[in-house]
């Protein structure tokens, strides 16, 4: 029976002459139903159900795998790429001239991004227990590439000096190229924050233009997406502001996000050794401002030690930037090594174990961070 647009409907044997039974389909039809000889009747190319799977990415498979034994998926951005946008200016796309600090801490940031990832962390060596932690020695315990540029030549220089370890403070100068070993300096990453700005640039978050200085032009890279920016200045802010132990939800990355507290912390610790903190308290008050650096202080001393949460009360000395400094917060204010102990549980519950080698490494470079303004 053909239609009055040309189009002809077959019958299936057995069916109903009626037309309600040719319009409607029979109850007890199924996608793999049997048919008169016994053969299944398949939906082969169909993902729906009772059909087969099209095409699997195995590299799918693999990040998925990555992700369980990781602990949650990878961020978005590196610490090192947060750090350098907490430095940057906005409109004008580059960081400030006299900021010294910034080059030494961001090589520190991908020893830590290394370790969160799981890529390297202390040699496990009972002698080494007596070695003060920033001289204890590193190790490769998977050298995956990440992904990441940067990080991946820093992990395969790091996998080629295997036979010759070297200690987490050796690092951090020889990625600076702080270091009089003629034969070391190759070992330098160069052009660091102009390769974090340009891969930056390739994720959306900055736009690159040219700007002329004078005598020359450079190429500049003002922020394109505000709201990344600001998500990172919110984080920033809402864990150096909270007065109580436990973790507000906004000082943390998105949720499923692979060590989020650890990350939290490594990332205000970071940005106050590279002196760019003060670019994310421009809202707050000047007593707001001082209290937050405080508390950065605080945690930066509680997590320069392993184990974390182990220094005194009374402070660590040295490594404190702003030993002395004291703000009046009323006699009903929590004590801040009382919120920041609260940070620490935080911490712990992300560890793999009491003795997690990669989280002693992370330790171990913010205690060399801590010391930054005595080293320059």
């Amino acid at each position: 029976m053909s239609s009055a647009g040309g189009l002809s409907r077959r019958r299936v044997a057995g069916a109903s002459s009626s037309s309600a039974s040719d319009d409607a389909p029979s109850p007890s039809w199924t996608p793999n139903s049997p048919s008169s000889n016994g053969t299944v009747a398949t939906h082969a190319g169909s993902a729906f159900e009772g059909g087969s799977k099209v095409a699997c990415d195995p590299r799918d498979l693999d990040q998925a795998q990555e992700d369980s034994r990781y602990g949650g998926r990878m961020p978005r951005l590196t610490i090192m790429e947060e750090v350098l946008l907490l430095g940057l200016k906005d409109k004008h796309g580059y960081l400030s001239f006299w900021n010294d600090s910034i080059s030494y801490a961001l090589r520190g940031c991908i020893l830590i991004e290394l370790a969160l990832r799981r890529r390297i962390a202390l040699v496990k060596d009972s002698n080494q227990r007596r070695t003060p932690l920033a001289d204890r020695l590193v190790e490769v315990i998977d050298d995956k590439q990440t992904g990441e540029t940067i990080l991946d030549e820093a992990l395969k220089m790091m996998k080629g000096q295997e036979t010759d370890r070297m200690s987490i403070n050796g690092w951090v100068d020889l990625l600076s190229g702080e270091t009089w070993n003629v034969m070391k300096i190759g070992y330098q990453l160069k052009q660091v924050r102009e390769r974090l700005a340009k891969g930056l640039v390739d994720k959306g978050v900055l736009r690159t233009e040219k700007r002329n200085f004078l005598l020359f032009d450079m190429a500049t890279h003002p922020v394109a997406d505000v709201r990344t920016k600001e998500s990172i200045v919110t984080r920033a802010v809402a864990l150096l502001t909270a007065t109580t132990s436990a973790v507000p939800p906004s000082a943390l990355d998105k949720e499923g996000t692979q060590c989020r507290v650890t990350r939290a912390v490594c990332l205000v610790c970071a940005a106050y050794a590279a002196s760019v903190l003060d670019n994310a308290f421009g809202r707050l008050t000047y007593e707001d401002r001082e209290a937050a650096f405080q508390r950065c202080d605080e945690v930066l001393a509680e997590f320069a030690c392993w184990p974390f949460g182990s220094t005194s009360a009374t402070g660590t000395g040295g490594g404190r930037r702003r030993e002395g400094v004291k703000i009046g917060m009323g006699n009903s204010a929590p004590s801040g090594r009382e919120s920041v102990l609260g940070l620490v549980q935080e911490v712990k519950r992300e560890m793999n174990g009491e003795e997690d080698l990669s989280f002693q490494l992370i330790a171990g470079v913010l205690e060399v961070l801590s010391k930054l303004d005595s080293l320059l």
